[in-house]
């Protein structure tokens, strides 16, 4: 397999409050692209072409606390729909795979929506689908373990069902979003299926400038001798209209090598702009396949990592009748989970002073 060049881009970005605006936010990634990929691809060429979080629709629904059902109705996007068809045009115009993420609906899931990452081919089709799993604080997507019974029903209880990998001529390639990098698991599932790429897109501050942003992109490289591409954002309009943008992602754009080196990252966050490395899938392969040492993977002892998990803590099937709620409520959830930990004796408390307890 021929080297190739993968670019992650940071564009700028603009909340919308209806579907309509997302148009403008797309033509702002053709025009950084355009840009990314003739300057990125002057030593081998451009195949993959990776968009962050939010650089469709923002994240309007989280910011300004919007019921789930109508973000469902009036931003939610469907995969494939016309901003895909978008998207297409420029995977190929550029001949790339490229991969991008939004709030999507289900037609499984009437009024509800989830947070999806995709895969665009170089002919412009759908070629990979995944459901984020787990959700950040302010977040009111819905994941499959918010409606577990009825996701197996239709999709089974195996790897693919939650963690699906593209098989495509450029390599294997997984993608999981935000959040879900904050957990070793959603990788670690991924590379089990096969992902020799896994896409992990944004993340905000004060994330970014503290260092965990970077140290969980290398983490779940390095466990799982993947390459990540982990895109961040550039500015943000909170709302179309907003004359100030704001930094809320601090830039860190980066791509990861197999051992868990950063390749490259564009470390300025407050304009657009891109990053971009060689992939070297062959050689990727021929390390998994002749590592003794920093290759892991294969002397993972799955039964005894089985314990670990036995004990359910977050509880599943929670929105199969009822929508997600706002954020007042999940706050409340979270801290009942907090304090069925310490009553599990799994967390020890605080020492409490007396006179004020």
């Amino acid at each position: 397999m021929e080297r190739y060049v993968a670019v992650a881009l940071q564009p700028l970005m603009r909340g919308c409050n209806r579907r309509s605006e997302i148009k403008a936010n797309i033509e702002h990634i053709a025009e950084l692209m355009a840009v990314a990929v003739n300057y990125s691809g002057t030593d081998f060429p451009v195949r993959l072409v990776a968009l962050p979080e939010g650089a469709l629709q923002g994240f309007t629904d989280e910011i300004f606390d919007w019921p789930h059902e109508r973000y469902a109705e009036e931003m939610a996007i469907d995969v494939p729909g016309e901003e895909t068809n978008l998207l297409a045009e420029l995977a190929r115009h550029h001949n790339t795979y490229l991969i991008a993420q939004a709030k999507v609906r289900h037609p499984e899931f009437p009024r509800r929506f989830f947070n999806s990452a995709f895969i665009l081919s170089p002919t412009g089709e759908v070629i990979h689908q995944y459901y984020k799993l787990n959700v950040f604080q302010q977040e009111h997507s819905l994941v499959p373990h918010d409606v577990w019974d009825r996701w197996v029903e239709l999709y089974g209880a195996g790897l693919n069902a939650f963690y699906p990998v593209a098989h495509t001529p450029i390599g294997r390639i997984g993608t999981i979003v935000c959040m879900d990098g904050s957990f070793p698991e959603t990788a670690r599932g991924l590379a089990m299926n096969g992902a020799e790429i896994i896409y992990r897109p944004s993340y905000p501050e004060p994330s970014v400038s503290s260092g965990l942003w970077e140290v969980q992109n290398r983490a779940r490289a390095l466990d799982n001798n993947c390459y990540v591409i982990a895109p961040n954002l550039a500015n943000y309009h909170i709302t179309p209209n907003s004359p100030t943008p704001i930094d809320c992602f601090g830039g860190q754009t980066m791509i990861i090598d197999y051992h868990g080196q950063i390749l490259c990252v564009h470390t300025y966050g407050g304009s657009a702009s891109y990053t971009a490395a060689t992939i070297d899938i062959q050689t990727l392969r021929d390390f998994r396949v002749r590592s003794l040492g920093t290759n892991w993977f294969k002397e993972l002892r799955t039964e005894q990592y089985r314990l670990i998990y036995d004990q359910p803590i977050y509880p599943k099937n929670l929105r199969l009748t009822q929508a997600p709620p706002d954020h007042a409520a999940h706050e409340k959830l979270r801290r009942e989970l907090i304090e069925e930990l310490v009553e599990r004796g799994t967390w020890a408390p605080p020492p409490r002073d007396p006179e004020t307890s």
